[in-house]
């Protein structure tokens, strides 16, 4: 028995990231061969290429039967999965070009200094931004936190998932984290309840605590901290940060940060960055400032 799934258009608005939890949640559920139809996909942003990434490595972890319906791909969305390396990785011989796409990247066990390489120079360092190699370098050692985290915690047995993209014409640069793992919630639940074991701990709660300064779900570490920071650059940069894990999201930006519980639910994280690309020089949050000098 075979079922086909549509693949949509999918932005990086909330309801966009709800469309990829659906199809992976149909996709998991269906006791039947999985054919993936992008006959309905018009566009597809780097949370989805990510995304879909990790959902098919997920998929043939189990033994699950996933196919492409690859005649079903319009041209555009073709060629954007070719030059960004998607169609390689899942075995169609188009080799990536450079363009204005941040590769996509699967990472089955973790390299710490081929994570940070790719972050400082295939994100950061190809002139999209106005960032001094300082804080490139403690942007993407803050952000390799979030690699570090999954490989340790999550349980993920296909590890991390990247892609990201430049937009010239809206001048923004972006980049989406995915694992497909336990869940940040879940893994502070686990560390908080061990001193309270009758305690309900919400989604939204987890969240807001993982993203505090100092927090951390590793005994006798002082880790931590990447959330917080990452969080901080954020906020100071005028940029943008979407992270979804169980029913719960948090969304930062330069003038809010919000944790909300939400209907859709994915049991693994995904974490999605927005950079402005302008001629403001990007500085270091005060709080690295201060560890650094």
């Amino acid at each position: 028995m075979t079922q086909t799934l549509f693949v949509p258009t999918v932005n990086d608005d909330i309801s966009d990231f709800c469309k990829l939890f659906r199809l992976y949640n149909s996709a998991i559920t269906a006791n039947s061969s999985i054919i993936l139809d992008f006959s309905r996909c018009g566009f597809l942003r780097p949370n989805a290429v990510a995304f879909l990434g990790g959902f098919v490595r997920t998929m043939e972890s189990g033994a699950r039967s996933i196919k492409f319906n690859w005649s079903t791909l319009r041209e555009n969305v073709q060629v954007n999965l070719a030059q960004n390396g998607f169609l390689k990785h899942v075995g169609i011989g188009i080799d990536p070009w450079r363009g204005n796409s941040i590769p996509y990247r699967e990472d089955k066990l973790l390299n710490k200094n081929a994570i940070v390489d790719y972050l400082k120079t295939k994100w950061l360092g190809r002139g999209w931004i106005n960032v001094s190699p300082l804080l490139a370098d403690n942007i993407a050692g803050n952000l390799v936190e979030i690699y570090l985290n999954a490989f340790e915690h999550s349980k993920s047995k296909n590890g991390v998932f990247t892609c990201g993209q430049r937009y010239p014409e809206l001048e923004q640069l972006t980049l989406s984290v995915v694992d497909f793992g336990v869940g940040i919630p879940q893994n502070v639940r686990d560390f908080l309840t061990r001193t309270d074991p009758g305690s309900k701990i919400k989604s939204d709660f987890a969240l807001k605590w993982a993203f505090q300064a100092g927090t951390t779900t590793v005994d006798g570490m002082g880790r931590g901290i990447g959330l917080d920071l990452l969080k901080q650059f954020v906020k100071t940069n005028n940029g943008s940060l979407i992270l979804f894990s169980h029913d719960a999201y948090v969304i930062v930006d330069r003038d809010s940060e919000r944790y909300i519980s939400h209907e859709c639910s994915f049991h693994g994280t995904i974490m999605h960055i927005t950079l402005q690309c302008d001629e403001t020089l990007y500085v270091l949050p005060e709080e690295l400032d201060q560890k650094l000098f």
